[in-house]
């Protein structure tokens, strides 16, 4: 987790976006794109790490769904870092996508792969070397491409079940709470999501096209001592899938912030790749399972609902003890991005989609425990129900009122900012929109029109 990118964010402040289109068929379109940077870039997500980048183990990615119903377009954007860029860089990626191939919207999601480069607060960026403004470039005309090649597609979902990974705050007999990290025994924890959501679309001879997988778990098999930039393990899921159905795979991650895997942070010299591929392939081969038995159907009156909306929460922890810790421990950048918390806010980006009125896509900007994704999936009012993490910005972690109140990593120390009731009101309005967009909570009631109010 790094928190140098924080926006913000408890109260709704208003709809940035909120459009729908009802037109056609339903398409859609793929494309992918290396976007590994450079050598010796400070790396993501430990920071006992000494050295920059110093090799590539396996490339780092963007991939892109692109999906259209008439005029409407929504690109969903994967990426394999850690967390999404700056925000003024998805602001320019969305400007870009507009102009060149009418894209109504753009989600930018990250693997949180911890194998990465570090992500910096800025587009573009203050120092040397912009990587960034290349990849942007990429991202780009991937984009494109995915819009120039969409075509008529069916579309199916399916679910399974496997685990990976276990809870990393055990609970102790006492009440107190011990850091996990890892669980080479597999010993049982909770909470723990081993749900496997998987999207197919195929096209209209039946053949995949792209293949989606929303799963929880960190992506930090990898641990300090790696110096090599890597997917992780969702990089080997996307292999397994693609090698085994074609098309191409994407996975969305979801409520990770209190899951890891069980072979995490595993040191080099105890054969990390090993358990890396292990890892990817127990998901992969679940995944492909459960994409094989989904029957994909044809749409011939497509509706694509989607709104983006800005919520605004306050700063969890005093004012002047917060940023003495952050000044002291990250020093005097990240303690001007604190203090902007407390003198402008903390906002927040939240994505709702809805795709034909039956499947929905929520949006966290940062890294939410997994109870929400298993609170979204049972209370929103449509059957299939996707929950992605680090979606559009990254505002650290979201943990739930009772673990916040328990403590640990990611719920009791400077790796949570916001307010711990952020991540249940971020759900509740993304249960709220898809209420909105499915005709459910619109219009005046008879009885006010009756008394001639409105």
């Amino acid at each position: 987790m790094r928190f140098v990118q924080f926006l913000a964010l408890a109260i709704w402040i208003g709809t940035g976006i909120a459009l729908s289109a009802t037109a056609g068929p339903l398409k859609a379109g793929v494309a992918r794109v290396d976007i590994t940077p450079p050598l010796g870039l400070t790396m993501y997500g430990y920071g006992g790490r000494k050295a920059g980048a110093t090799g590539v183990r396996d490339p780092l990615m963007a991939r892109v769904l692109v999906l259209e119903a008439g005029e409407t377009r929504i690109a969903m954007v994967g990426l394999d870092l850690g967390e999404p860029p700056a925000p003024a860089w998805v602001k320019r990626l969305r400007e870009n996508a507009s102009k060149s191939s009418g894209i109504s919207y753009v989600l930018v999601t990250a693997t949180h792969t911890h194998s990465g480069p570090d992500i910096r607060p800025a587009f573009p960026a203050a120092t040397p070397p912009d990587w960034e403004s290349d990849a942007l470039a990429k991202i780009g005309r991937a984009i494109d491409e995915a819009h120039q090649h969409a075509v008529e597609a069916r579309i199916g979902t399916g679910y399974g079940s496997v685990l990976i990974g276990h809870n990393r705050l055990r609970l102790e007999p006492d009440g107190s709470i011990t850091w996990f990290e890892r669980n080479n025994t597999m010993a049982p924890s909770s909470p723990v999501d081993p749900v496997v959501s998987v999207l197919r679309l195929d096209t209209t001879e039946g053949k995949p096209l792209a293949i989606l997988l929303n799963y929880a778990c960190h992506p930090v098999v990898f641990g300090p001592d790696n110096l090599q930039y890597s997917a992780d393990f969702p990089g080997v899921t996307e292999a397994v899938i693609e090698r085994e159905l074609g098309g191409q795979a994407m996975f969305l991650q979801g409520g990770d912030g209190d899951i890891n895997p069980f072979y995490a942070v595993h040191p080099l010299d105890q054969d990390a790749p090993r358990w890396k591929d292990w890892t990817g392939d127990r998901l992969g081969r679940e995944a492909v399972r459960v994409a094989r038995g989904i029957h994909t159907e044809a749409v011939t009156d497509a509706r694509l609902d989607f709104a983006e909306d800005v919520l605004e929460f306050r700063p969890r922890w005093s004012r002047e003890p917060f940023l003495s810790a952050v000044r002291r421990d990250w020093g005097d950048g990240q303690a001007a991005v604190v203090e902007r918390w407390y003198t402008e806010g903390m906002l927040a980006p939240v994505a709702t989609i809805l795709i034909n009125k039956s499947i929905a896509f929520m949006t966290v900007p940062g890294e939410p425990f997994v109870d929400y994704q298993i609170d979204w999936r049972n209370r929103c009012p449509v059957r299939d129900a996707f929950f992605l993490g680090y979606a559009n910005a990254a505002l650290g972690y979201f943990p739930t009122i009772r673990a916040a109140s328990l403590g640990g990593y990611g719920a009791g120390n400077m790796a949570t900012a916001v307010q711990p009731d952020a991540g249940a009101r971020i759900v509740d309005h993304a249960i709220v929109k898809v209420y909105e967009m499915l005709g459910k909570l619109t219009g005046i009631p008879e009885e006010l029109r009756e008394k001639g109010q409105d």
